[in-house]
């Protein structure tokens, strides 16, 4: 089931975004009295699914979930249909309007988006608020993976601030220190105030090693329940009960007893527990797994986080700083696409479908929506042949020179820009079928 419900979040997150998408270009196409004579939920090659005549449009879903489309008569698009083109213009055909309509026409679809964004991540503030762990409350300390552990980073260090400027949320660091190629890191490692000096390919190591699992916050080993029949039942061990040392071993966090007892599997081993501020020991012969048969509190039971509610009014400032902010960092991020370690990462629907969770989670879906709406805005944006911006930059060239390409031109540059697109499909979901078998 956790497969197939990401497979729906992506297609009906992605349905809406195309599909409002698509209506930006609609909108504006009718408000100029230009003719579409399609309007699709994906693409149709050879057959529809479903499809509805009205008027002067086709209305319809496709079977190949790529994307969507409008045919607007009079444009050279995807449809490469140069027969209707060879006829004399049309006031109803798109090269017969002015180019600032034309303008608004092929930017309708990408300023949607944007605009759908703001709106979800202010409706999400307003629905859940936000809520954070500030850097300052992770009392515990941080954990590390092996790319900031060679860089100078201890486990259990406090990141204080980067390049000089306080650190406001966990969740930012690894963001901050690889979208701006950080420099220098503080840290308070046992009460010592540390700088570091960050190699010069530390960010490339660091996407190459997955940027999530850049640091997450260290917290105590609590016992929650104790399973029926377990070692730890066994063995005495109640609920609440605080798990400090292994083997004279100091485990004061979770995971440093996580990885002690990955190496000895199916042993038997003396514990250190903190009951009612008395410390104990115990014998406890783990499963084959390692594992003592207890459940854990959970993380956020020990931290202080911080959340804030917002009004209706109050929900779209936060909502548009939001929204600008997710651009801001999406931008930064594409710089990294270019270098070896970021194309690898490059990936299709199998890593997006995988951004979404295993169980339904309205509040997470809706981020998800947010965040591929500023992506598509962005990406249909960009000056390339095929998209929104290849027409954008060549509807410019017209309006600043005075002339307009020849439709031959026009022509030969859809396909180029089409090739380009198929190619980047065919890299991106390449990567993600190589990672399936690796």
């Amino acid at each position: 089931m956790g497969i197939l419900t990401q497979a729906l979040g992506l297609i009906l997150s992605l349905s809406i975004i195309v599909l409002l998408h698509e209506a930006g270009h609609f909108t504006f196409a009718r408000i100029f009295k230009t003719r579409v004579e399609k309007f699709y939920l994906f693409f149709d090659p050879w057959f529809s699914l479903f499809k509805l005549k009205h008027k002067d449009t086709e209305y319809g879903i496709g079977w190949l979930p790529l994307g969507g489309y409008v045919k607007i008569s009079g444009m050279i698009d995807e449809s490469l249909d140069k027969e209707a083109l060879k006829l004399p213009a049309q006031p109803w055909e798109f090269r017969s309007k002015p180019a600032w309509q034309r303008l608004l026409i092929m930017t309708g679809g990408v300023l949607v988006n944007f605009l759908l964004a703001l709106f979800i991540y202010s409706m999400i503030l307003f629905t859940w608020g936000s809520e954070y762990l500030p850097a300052k409350n992770a009392k515990y300390g941080l954990q590390f993976n092996e790319v900031a552990l060679k860089a100078g980073f201890h486990q259990g260090d406090k990141v204080l601030k980067i390049d000089n400027k306080e650190v406001e949320k966990v969740d930012d660091i690894a963001k901050q220190i690889a979208l701006d190629a950080a420099k220098t890191v503080t840290v308070d490692r046992n009460g010592t105030i540390i700088e570091l000096a960050l190699p010069n390919d530390f960010t490339q190591k660091l996407i190459a090693a997955k940027i999530k699992s850049f640091a997450e916050p260290r917290y105590p080993f609590v016992i929650e329940k104790v399973s029926s029949g377990s070692p730890a039942l066994k063995a005495g061990l109640l609920a609440n009960d605080r798990i400090i040392g292994i083997n004279n071993d100091t485990t004061l966090c979770y995971i440093d007893f996580v990885e002690k007892t990955e190496k000895l599997k199916g042993k038997t081993v003396e514990i250190t527990i903190l009951r009612n501020n008395t410390a104990q020991k115990a014998n406890i012969t783990l499963t084959s797994e390692g594992k003592l048969g207890v459940y854990a509190k959970a993380p956020i039971s020990f931290f202080e986080t911080k959340k804030t509610e917002y009004s209706f009014i109050e929900c779209f400032p936060a909502g548009i700083k939001l929204g600008v902010e997710t651009l801001s960092n999406y931008v930064k991020q594409m710089k990294f696409v270019f270098t070896k370690a970021g194309a690898k990462e490059v990936g299709g629907f199998v890593a997006i479908g995988n951004l979404f969770p295993n169980s339904w989670n309205w509040e997470v879906f809706w981020h998800m929506t947010a965040l591929l709406s500023v992506v598509l805005a962005f990406m249909n944006i960009l000056p390339i042949p095929a998209l929104d911006g290849g027409h954008v930059m060549f509807l410019l060239y017209e309006m600043i020179t005075g002339r307009k390409p020849n439709d031959k031109f026009m022509e030969y540059a859809q396909i180029t820009g089409m090739v380009l697109l198929l190619g980047l499909l065919i890299f991106a979901n390449g990567n993600d079928i190589l990672k399936l078998f690796k």
